[in-house]
């Protein structure tokens, strides 16, 4: 085992998980965040394990032409762009990699992932902040809890690149109602204070929700904080309250109180309307999400009669997309809010022939399949841990025409795809969609045809 803090110097050879640096000293593989392939650079062993270790750059010795200046001046405390050394085609590249080389490794695929279907301007995409809270030399901060940590970044003036401007401005006007009010930031330590978090939501319109998460529903100077944010972000649409008094890790509470503005928003994709609330389930980058459901659309191959089930089906969005060219949809989703929103977005934009069941899709599917539901098409999206061995089981004893599995985990999504050929499928396209532009997380989309 190598020894904490000794520095070795040390060449880079590969990309491993989150874009870090992978260097090799006498055989063993030290993970060193933000080093690039080919680059060299004296290496401090920060956290020393049995088979491998983790690594911090002293000082770099040769740098790789796909170095670039990070464009944001937190990049490195914040930890949330783990990409931003690299120029952009690099990040695509390394992302690209990673998904053939693990379903080449882990599902045994011969299959070849094109390009990576990137952003022209890979910033202020983010319809969705969350930003917690805290006191810096006595004033109000929002901001992100560095990696592994709940120590508080502060938000740099200028806001986060990858959020919208009008996020950040509505940020500056909540810290500077709370050093006005005297509305104490919480406290997780002692579990005292008011305000915890402040989460922003926006619509493709231009529109903006501004949510203060707060132990309870009482707080001072109510208008001269709905004052302060009408003024800073003119889109302003809605102002909320969500209650969270748990000690506990989970940002919203669900007792939602709207202090000005409407409850819901709404927002367009893929030409439906679905509403956008506090706790509505809608995804972050909405022009990436429309070419990922595009994929998923074109995979399933529609023509119109065919029953379909969506899997983890969230808030229903694939799956209204879905009943668009379909005879019947099914979406199984274990939480019941999301279900609610679901019914609501179907109800909303008049689709009759999709419904959706309340539970866990590893529990529901194999009861319809047992039941003799022999569905045509199946897509899954499930979260990043995978689909259950359940859910392919039931999936392979189903029997439909076309699977199509949406992923935001490449290391599961390879392990599926194995199960499911060995299960008498096969593996026709894959696509990667560059929903979290900066980060070293990739979706894909694979298309399963039966054998």
């Amino acid at each position: 085992m190598l020894a904490k803090n000794a520095v070795f110097e040390m060449t880079c050879d590969a990309f491993g998980q989150d874009a870090q640096g992978v260097c090799r000293h006498e055989g063993m593989a030290v993970f060193v965040p933000g080093m690039l392939p080919g680059e060299r650079a004296l290496v401090r062993i920060v956290k020393p394990e049995k088979r491998y270790a983790f690594g911090r750059v002293e000082q770099l010795l040769t740098e790789s032409p796909e170095r670039t200046q990070p464009p944001c001046p937190i990049y490195k405390r914040c930890g949330g762009c783990s990409c931003q050394h690299m120029t952009y085609e690099t990040s695509l590249a390394f992302k690209r990699d990673q998904v053939q080389e693990l379903l080449r490794r882990v599902g045994g695929l011969n299959i070849e992932v094109p390009p990576v279907l990137g952003m022209e301007h890979p910033f202020a995409y983010r319809n969705k902040g969350a930003y917690p809270v805290g006191t810096k030399d006595g004033h109000a901060v929002c901001g992100f809890f560095a990696p592994r940590s709940h120590d508080l970044v502060p938000l740099p003036e200028e806001g986060c690149m990858i959020q919208r401007e009008d996020s950040a401005a509505a940020v500056r006007a909540v810290c500077a109602w709370m050093d006005k009010a005297k509305a104490p930031a919480y406290d997780e330590t002692t579990g005292k204070g008011l305000v915890r978090h402040v989460m922003t939501r926006s619509t493709r319109s231009g529109g903006l929700m501004a949510v203060l998460v707060v132990t309870r529903a009482q707080i001072p100077q109510k208008d001269a904080l709905i004052a302060a944010l009408r003024s800073a972000v003119p889109g302003l649409e809605s102002v909320c309250l969500s209650v969270n008094s748990r000690r506990t890790n989970v940002i919203l509470g669900t007792e939602i109180h709207t202090l000005w503005g409407q409850p819901v928003m709404e927002d367009t994709l893929g030409g439906l309307v679905f509403s956008v609330s506090p706790l509505s389930f809608f995804q972050v980058n909405p022009e990436q999400t429309e070419r990922l459901y595009q994929l998923a659309l074109d995979y399933a191959q529609l023509t119109g009669g065919e029953t379909v089930v969506d899997a983890y089906c969230g808030a229903g969005t694939i799956s209204l997309l879905l009943a668009k060219r379909a005879g019947r949809v099914i979406g199984i989703e274990i939480v019941p809010e999301a279900i609610e929103n679901a019914k609501e977005n179907a109800a909303r934009n008049g689709m009759t022939n999709a419904e959706f069941l309340v539970g866990a899709t590893e529990e529901l599917l194999p009861r319809l399949v047992a039941d003799g539901l022999r569905p045509d098409v199946i897509v899954v999206d499930p979260p990043r841990k995978g689909c259950e061995p359940q859910v392919l089981e039931a999936i392979i004893a189903a029997k439909p025409e076309r699977v199509v599995y949406v992923s935001c985990g490449a290391p599961t999504l390879a392990r599926d795809a194995k199960l499911l050929t060995e299960g008498g499928y096969k593996a026709e396209k894959v696509q990667c969609v560059d929903m979290f532009c900066w980060t070293g997380a990739v979706e894909t989309v694979m298309m399963f045809t039966r054998a």
